[in-house]
């Protein structure tokens, strides 16, 4: 007998990808379809699924299971689980290269049948690899973790109507050799004792627990450091943010707020650029200015990255999915074995079986 209901998994390895797939979770549920998470590694926890929320602990149970499609927000998949294998992206491409030399961002590993991408900045060289390769389908749909962003919130945490002060949104990346955090510690603290903006503090996940530490120990009505599995919020309540090359600068821009990048490598010119922390306070006076130029140039920029601002990239993807569910992968080419890839997989969750 069929069933009635399409089945969805959520395969997971990093507490942020719970943001980045709770609005395609909704999309699902309000059609009356399913959902369950598998959450892989011990960089994931559970502690942030809801009581109402589906965690699958084997993959014994996901094959059981029998999803129709397995969403990832991560670089790779088991190949031996049920269900068309479907890329979202767990961030913009912040031009990081790989040990092989490659933008990672567009790096092919044989794990997807579908890629949903977020723009024509991504969508043309995915549609240049997948003519290339023949193993995957590529889709434009826009990013399913910003459709909260372009909906309206009643309640947020990090805003404060009361304080009339501007907000500003320290976030950085984890890498020592990109992270502006250790380096711009001090005068952080020192703008935050003048007072004169009201600071919202958040880092990347991987980030050196010593380097929170050093954050933390500045917390005061001027400074709040945030650990949060859904930055979208933080976004929303800044008017400027302060980063390094995270690709959270990205999602900033997407709101038409400017971003003062410090040692950013990519001298992009939607971007205010300082190399100095001496530089970091005129440079947000500038940002707070909101110049008519760097606004110009960050439309222009926001429109090659992530045109659809209407907050339903998520029923983009769901269609894209189902709509290749439907179709089937006859058309595609057989995906290489990468045996070693594969092994590595099963050694990490521990499964041997066929």
């Amino acid at each position: 007998m069929e069933r009635s209901k399409k089945r969805y998994l959520f395969y997971i390895a990093q507490n942020y990808s719970y943001a980045i797939l709770r609005p395609l979770q909704d999309v699902i549920l309000k059609r009356g379809d399913e959902v369950c998470w598998f959450l892989e590694g011990n960089e994931v926890t559970s502690a942030f699924l809801t009581v109402q929320e589906h965690r699958l602990m084997t993959i014994d149970d996901v094959k059981h299971w029998q999803p129709d499609a397995v969403f990832v927000p991560g670089n790779v998949v088991p190949s031996f689980i049920p269900g068309i294998k479907v890329g979202v992206f767990h961030g913009f491409n912040a031009g990081k290269m790989n040990h092989h030399g490659r933008e990672d961002h567009f790096e092919i590993r044989s794990c997807f049948d579908l890629y949903c991408t977020q723009g024509p900045a991504t969508t043309l060289p995915f549609i240049h690899l997948a003519h290339q390769f023949g193993t995957f389908k590529v889709t434009e749909t826009g990013w399913p973790a910003l459709d909260p962003m372009f909906q309206p919130q009643e309640d947020n945490p990090y805003q404060n109507k009361a304080d009339t002060r501007p907000t500003i949104l320290l976030c950085s990346t984890f890498s020592r050799r990109l992270s502006c955090a250790p380096v711009i510690f001090e005068k952080i603290k020192a703008l935050a004792l003048k007072g004169n903006y009201r600071w919202l503090v958040q880092f990347h996940p991987k980030m050196s627990k010593d380097i929170i530490l050093q954050y933390q120990s500045i917390e005061s009505d001027n400074l709040r450091f945030i650990e949060t599995d859904d930055v979208l919020p933080l976004l929303q309540a800044a008017d400027v943010m302060l980063c390094d090359t995270s690709s959270v600068l990205i999602m900033f821009l997407l709101q038409g707020k400017p971003v003062v990048a410090f040692n950013n490598r990519t001298q992009s010119d939607h971007l205010i650029h300082i190399k100095d922390e001496e530089d970091i306070e005129e440079a947000l006076e500038y940002a707070l200015s909101r110049p008519k130029e760097v606004m110009r140039k960050i439309e222009t920029y926001c429109a090659h990255i992530h045109p659809e601002r209407d907050g339903l990239s998520s029923q983009r993807v769901l269609n894209a999915t189902d709509e290749l569910i439907e179709q089937g992968l006859s058309t595609l080419k057989a995906k290489p074995l990468n045996l070693i890839r594969h092994f590595k997989m099963r050694k990490k969750l521990r499964y041997w079986k066929l």
